[in-house]
Formats: structure tokens, C-alpha cells, sequence
């Protein structure tokens, strides 16, 4: 095969890997959502339980970088702790490895089965839930699929006359090795997917076992430098976790590599050939990595508030968007089409801001302190600013030559904007009050009322990604998801209303005193629902999905059968 040939051919494995890695997280994050949060909101108990959450995200993920993105949103709204949040990212780069370890195994016989079943589920079955778990599952076969493309475009490789003298050289200098490593998954912003690819190499006996060592050793510094990368337009609260972990992989890394060196350890005897020995080191070393530095994370939350102060000025709205410039170019006012795609972006950072403080409602009310409550409540400031911010610049941009569709796109803008503000303003003038409430009067859910609570609070936060991607797409097929989802929130709710009001009548004492509260509750999370569908109405009318009445009969036709009866 020409050497061009072969390169496109690992090119193209290697691009569909990396999609694939994608799909299975993003189908995870939008099946599971509200796992992953539950596991998230567990995980602020303590040290050990945050490293066995972190686990157990990375393996749905998929992903260690995707965990630490959602540890950043939690330690910029204030209800992640620093060390926790160490804790939470030590565990997940043994999760991530452990993903490594199944996806190395001989699974060529699941591919067909992955492709078949997922392509199944997310073509065919109605419901997100099922949509997206179909998505993942294609996803896993896309993975192995491109695990065997990648052994196959490298095959030709073996005969190579160069390959022996590169894989020598990196052989003997292990720096240039781990380094090379570090870069290369840095590159791919993906650990899992770059020590798959050296492991595929090793198993094709295209790279030798002293070679791969370094250059997986680099590719774990490179998956701290991908998160530390991504978090960089963050607050320092944010900044502070993905720092700490590349630290900690920065300095495991390095001390890992001096003793492979120096001592010449028989890493061989970890497996029946180089690949296999290569994958249970970078298990081992994620593992040791996480024990040794555990007992350390207080002193590396210290270290890392030392390297990143807050701000002489900090925002009283301080979150995760709150130091990001904004969207509204003033430039482009004249223009209506690039005018109302920035306003279309700033909108998204609104709702994101939203989404910041309704995401850790339910860890308020059950463990929540005063200042946690009040920080969050503050970001209803930034919310009320930027609404402000969009409503001036639509009306700005209104006073020029539009289009009848651009009016309309303005209009619909406005609306959404208007309906995201009244959204922050439940979240901080009722969930929020009745948490603080809670605290001061220590009141208990009872174990059926936090469940049912749990479970509307997890579909609002899903529903609240589903209304946004609506806004950014304009996606037909999700615009009627969101619709669907509304009604369910309201059946959710209604449900949980009569179970209420049947434990008020058996008497449980946990229902008596919170009973105001958890109805509040229930109905605040509706309501901030039925304001997040609205952004699917113009879409649907549009389509002639969307009825303009709910009435069986027109108006007209009932008035003049009134008449008639006259």
C-alpha cells in the first residue's frame, strides 16, 4: 500500500474513534443526566465516596475530561468542595483507564451486535431515554470498530524500513517519548482514545514495550493538560480542580517514568505481549496515583488557591459564565442576521447561567449552608443583567431594515429571554428561600417526597439541555421532544401531588411538616419547565406541529352555537 494511502487510512480510524469516544459520551450525558448528577451530588459526602463516583463517571463517559468539566460547573457555583473535587478527578482518571482496559479486550464479535442493536434503538424506539442509549451503544461499536480499522491500516506497517529505526529512537530517548505522548493526546483532546491507539500499536509489534511506556506515561500528563486546557476561561474556583489534577498526574508521571528507568522494572510480566502489559501499567499507575494521592488533596487544594487567588473585585454573581466577555457584538447591529446570531449566543450563556443555579437545587435542600445559598442566589444578578443586556441590543438591532422572518426570530428571542429570567427569578425567590427555610427550621423530606422531588429536578436539568440545543439547532425532532417532556413534567407532578396528599392522610410526620414546601417545590420545577418549552412554540407552529388552541371545538363554532341557543 502507497504511504499516503496508509496514512488516510489511519487517519480515517482515527477520526471515527474520536466520534465514536463522543457519541457514547454525549449519549450518556443526555440518557443519564440525572445519574450522573445524583453521583456528582453523592460525591460531596466525602473523599472515598467522591473517587468512587469519579469511577464509576468515567466508565459511563467514558471520559475523565468530561467529569472534570462537570466538577469545574459544581466548584464555580460553590457547592463542590476543593478537595472533593481532587478526590472526584483522581477517580475518574482510574475510571477513564479502566475503560481502557475493557476496550482492549478481543471484542470483534460485539461489533455487529453494538451496530445492530444501537442503530435499532436510536433510529427506530421513540423517547430520548432510548434514543440516546441507542446512541451509546453505537458509539461502543464504533469504538471497536475503529480499534480494528486502526490494527488493519497498520498492518502494512510491520515490512516498514523506517518504523524499526522510530520506534528505536523513542526506545532509547524517553523523554522525547513521554513528551511525544503528552502532545499527542493533548492533539486528539482525548487520553482514552490516544493510549488505545499506542496500546493497538504495541499489539501489532509496531512499537516495543520501552517505547510505549513513556509515551503512555505522557498521555496521562496529557489528559490532565486537556481539562486544565478547556477550563482556562474559568473562574480561579473552577481552574483550581483541573490544576490540582495535572499536578498530580504532572508529578505521578514523572516520578513513575524515573523509576521505569532507573530501576528497569519487568512491566513484561503484566501481560502476554507488549499491548496487554502496556494497558494493566496504565491501570496500575492511575490506581497507585489515586492512593498515594488522595491523603494529599487538602494540601494540593491549599497549593492550588495559592497559585489562583480570587480576584481583588470578585462578582457578586460569580459562576462559571460570569467572567466570560459577552456576546452582543455592537458591531454587526446593522446587520440583522449576524445581529441576532449573537444574540443568540448570549442568550445560550443566560440559559447556561440559569442552568448554574438550578443544577444544585436539590443538594441545597439537603445539605446546603447559608453561604452556599446565598452565592447561588447572587447569580440571579448576572441573569437579570444579561436579560437586560439582550432586550437593549434586540431593540437596537429592531430599529433598522429587517425582514419579516428576522422580526419574527427577534421577537421569539425576546420572549425567551424574558421566560429565562422569570425562570432565575423562581429559582431565587422560591426554591432557594424555601431551602434556606428548610435549614432553619430543620425540616426532613420524607423518603418518598425527596424521591418524587429528585426525579422532577432531574427531568427539569435534562429538559433544561433539550431547550437549549433547541435554541442553538432549531431541530425539529427535539422542538416535539420538549413538548412531549412538558407533559410528562406535568403528569410527574400531578402524581406527586396525590402521593402527598395520601401521606398527609396516613399521617407520615415528615410529609406533615414539609407538606407547603414540597408542593412549592414541585410546582416551582414545573413552572421553570413549562418557561423552557416555550422555546420549541415558534418551531412547531412553524411546522404545523403545534395546535393554536386546545380547545376540541373553534371559538367561532362555540359561539354560534351559543347563539343558535338564544
Amino acid at each position: 500500500m502507497h504511504f499516503s494511502l496508509l496514512l488516510l487510512h489511519l487517519a480515517g480510524a482515527t477520526m471515527l474513534l474520536l466520534y465514536a469516544v463522543h457519541m457514547v459520551r454525549t449519549g450518556m450525558e443526555r440518557a443519564h443526566g440525572a445519574l450522573l448528577r445524583r453521583l456528582l451530588g453523592e460525591a460531596k459526602r466525602g473523599q472515598l465516596k467522591a473517587a468512587a463516583g469519579g469511577v464509576a463517571m468515567a466508565v459511563m463517559l467514558q471520559s475523565s475530561t468530561a467529569v472534570a468539566m462537570l466538577a469545574c460547573g459544581f466548584a464555580a457555583g460553590g457547592v463542590l468542595a476543593l478537595p472533593v473535587g481532587l478526590a472526584l478527578l483522581l477517580g475518574a482518571d482510574l475510571g477513564s483507564a479502566l475503560v481502557v482496559r475493557v476496550l482492549s479486550f478481543d471484542l470483534g464479535w460485539l461489533v455487529p451486535v453494538c451496530l445492530l442493536a444501537g442503530g435499532v434503538m436510536h433510529l427506530k424506539l421513540s423517547g430520548q431515554a432510548l434514543r440516546e442509549t441507542g446512541r451509546m451503544v453505537l458509539g461502543i461499536g464504533f469504538v471497536l470498530l475503529s480499534l480494528k480499522l486502526i490494527g488493519e491500516a497498520t498492518e502494512p506497517l510491520r515490512g516498514s524500513a523506517m518504523l524499526p529505526g522510530l520506534s528505536a529512537y523513542l526506545a532509547d530517548d524517553y523523554v522525547t517519548a513521554f513528551l511525544a505522548g503528552a502532545v499527542f493526546a493533548w492533539l486528539l483532546h482525548s487520553s482514552v482514545a490516544a493510549i488505545l491507539m499506542v496500546v493497538a500499536f504495541a499489539g501489532q509489534g509496531l512499537l516495543p514495550l520501552e517505547a510505549g511506556l513513556p509515551l503512555v506515561l505522557g498521555a496521562n500528563l496529557g489528559g490532565g493538560l486537556i481539562a486544565f486546557w478547556l477550563s482556562r476561561g474559568m473562574s480561579p474556583a473552577a481552574q483550581r480542580i483541573p490544576v490540582g489534577n495535572l499536578l498530580f498526574r504532572a508529578g505521578g508521571a514523572v516520578i513513575a517514568l524515573a523509576i521505569v528507568e532507573a530501576t528497569g522494572l519487568p512491566v513484561e510480566r503484566l501481560g502476554s505481549d507488549a499491548g496487554t502489559a502496556l494497558v494493566n501499567f496504565h491501570v496500575a499507575f492511575n490506581a497507585c496515583l489515586l492512593l498515594c494521592c488522595l491523603p494529599l488533596t487538602g494540601a494540593m487544594a491549599r497549593l492550588t488557591k495559592a497559585l489562583l487567588p480570587e480576584p481583588a473585585h470578585k462578582p457578586e454573581a460569580g459562576g462559571l459564565l460570569a467572567h466570560r466577555a459577552s456576546a452582543l457584538d455592537r458591531a454587526v447591529i446593522g446587520n440583522p442576521r449576524l445581529a441576532l446570531a449573537s444574540a443568540t449566543r448570549e442568550l445560550l450563556r443566560m440559559g447556561e447561567l440559569v442552568e448554574i443555579m438550578v443544577r444544585p437545587v436539590m443538594e441545597l435542600f439537603a445539605a446546603g449552608t447559608r453561604e452556599e445559598i446565598a452565592r447561588t442566589r447572587r447569580i440571579d444578578d448576572e441573569v437579570n443583567r444579561v436579560h437586560s443586556d439582550i432586550k437593549l441590543y434586540l431593540a437596537a438591532v429592531r430599529r433598522g431594515d429587517m425582514s419579516d422572518a428576522e422580526a419574527r426570530r427577534s421577537t421569539e428571542l425576546t420572549d425567551f429571554a424574558i421566560n429565562l429570567e422569570h425562570a432565575g427569578d423562581i429559582v431565587a425567590k422560591t426554591l432557594l428561600v424555601l431551602a434556606d427555610e428548610r435549614l432553619q427550621r430543620n425540616l426532613r423530606f420524607s423518603k418518598e417526597g425527596w424521591k418524587e422531588l429528585g426525579e422532577l429536578h432531574g427531568r427539569l436539568v435534562e429538559n433544561m439541555h433539550l431547550a437549549l440545543n433547541v435554541l442553538v439547532s432549531n431541530d425539529l425532532s427535539s422542538a416535539r421532544q420538549l413538548v412531549v417532556e412538558k407533559e410528562r413534567m406535568r403528569s410527574l407532578e400531578r402524581r406527586s401531588h396525590d402521593s402527598h396528599l395520601l401521606r398527609l392522610r396516613s399521617g407520615t410526620p415528615e410529609s406533615v411538616e414539609t407538606s407547603d414546601m414540597h408542593l412549592e417545590v414541585a410546582r416551582a420545577f414545573k413552572e421553570i419547565n413549562s418557561l423552557l418549552a416555550t422555546v420549541a412554540y415558534p418551531l412547531l407552529t412553524e411546522s404545523g406541529d403545534l395546535l393554536q388552541s386546545r380547545l376540541t371545538r373553534s371559538v367561532d363554532h362555540h359561539s354560534s352555537l351559543l347563539m343558535d341557543t338564544k
